[in-house]
């Protein structure tokens, strides 16, 4: 009964109804953008973090582990970008091809297309926050070890909020999530932590 008297109130007042659905395309919309962004800084703490440990493990000066880091930041975000904006490019290129198309038949439907700069914008400042963390981390410690533990824990704290982050918008389990963001993010770091290691000890 309730659902009839739902379909009787928007028969009634179309208007309403298509506001209700703008609103939810709306909110989807806002929801991948920010899935998107989480995406984008949990690869580029990964990255970073694994670039710097990797670093670390051949050499121990606290200046190269910070330097590799900012270079991985800038070509990561740079990256990133340009990924980003070719991508969307070719998004928008089949979306004006289908609305010409559908012009051409008579529609007259209009739609919000996708901006190439601000998905690139988007896209580089979000791995840019992400590798920001492992950054700021090791570039106050001084100690060897010290220094390493610290980015593995300030890294693994920041998976752990990304995969929350992450479970909420794409209404998935929480702890399944971030257990698997984690174990993913400390997989790779490990694994460029050991294999460099074998570098430095085989004098390579």
């Amino acid at each position: 009964m309730a659902v009839n008297d739902t379909k009787l109130a928007d028969a009634e007042n179309p208007a309403a109804a298509m506001k209700c659905d703008s609103d939810d395309v709306d909110l989807a919309g806002r929801a991948n953008w920010l899935r998107a962004a989480v995406l984008g800084a949990n690869d580029g703490l990964v990255s970073t973090a694994s670039l710097m440990l990797g670093v670390s493990a051949v050499k121990h000066d606290v200046r190269a582990m910070v330097v590799s880091g900012f270079a991985g930041l800038l070509a990561g975000a740079c990256s990133m970008a340009i990924g980003e904006y070719v991508s969307v490019c070719s998004q928008r290129d089949v979306e004006l091809a289908q609305l010409e198309r559908d012009g051409r038949r008579g529609g007259d439907e209009e739609r919000d297309l996708p901006s190439p700069v601000q998905a690139a914008a988007a896209s580089a400042l979000a791995f840019s926050v992400g590798a920001l963390l492992p950054l700021l981390a090791a570039g106050f410690i001084v100690g060897y070890r010290m220094r390493v533990a610290v980015v593995v824990v300030v890294a693994t704290m920041a998976l752990a909020a990304f995969g929350c982050v992450g479970a909420v918008l794409g209404r998935a389990p929480v702890a399944r999530s971030c257990a698997r963001v984690i174990v993913g993010g400390l997989a790779a770091m490990g694994v460029t932590f050991s294999l460099m290691r074998l570098f430095r000890a085989s004098g390579i």
